[in-house]
């Protein structure tokens, strides 16, 4: 089964928790065992998988890739001036696989799902494929 979520960023770097929009679509697909499989379609975002318990950790993280990849540098030559989204969207990846067990996401106590802009603000899509088994 394959879901096409829809959402809109508001900044032009931010990490959006979608971990209750993916359960909610392997609790409605009835799925018990599997694998969620979390894909990003766009070439200046990603997802992540990493703590939504302290929202500092997020502020930290995107802080970090700003300072390693700056959005302006005398040696980018990209047409579109974005080339420090591209560098982020490469280093988040464009997927996670999550495993499903007893009909739920197996996260870790502090684990979260996240979208992540780096090119925003912009009406984004991701997917969700439920691999049963």
């Amino acid at each position: 089964m394959l879901h096409r979520e829809q959402l809109r960023t508001s900044r032009r770097d931010e990490m959006i928790d979608i971990t209750r929009q993916v359960a909610s679509i392997v609790s409605r697909a009835g799925a018990d065992e599997g694998i969620a499989l979390v894909y990003c379609p766009h070439t200046t975002a990603g997802i992540a998988i990493n703590e939504n318990a302290d929202p500092d950790v997020k502020r930290d993280v995107l802080m970090r890739l700003d300072e390693v990849y700056p959005w302006e540098h005398p040696k980018y030559r990209h047409a579109e001036g974005n080339t420090a989204a591209h560098l982020k969207a490469i280093t988040a990846g464009s997927s996670q696989s999550v495993i499903i067990t007893g009909g739920r996401l197996l996260l870790g106590r502090w684990q979260g799902i996240y979208f992540c802009e780096f090119d925003g603000p912009r009406d984004r899509e991701y997917f969700v494929k439920i691999l049963r088994g």
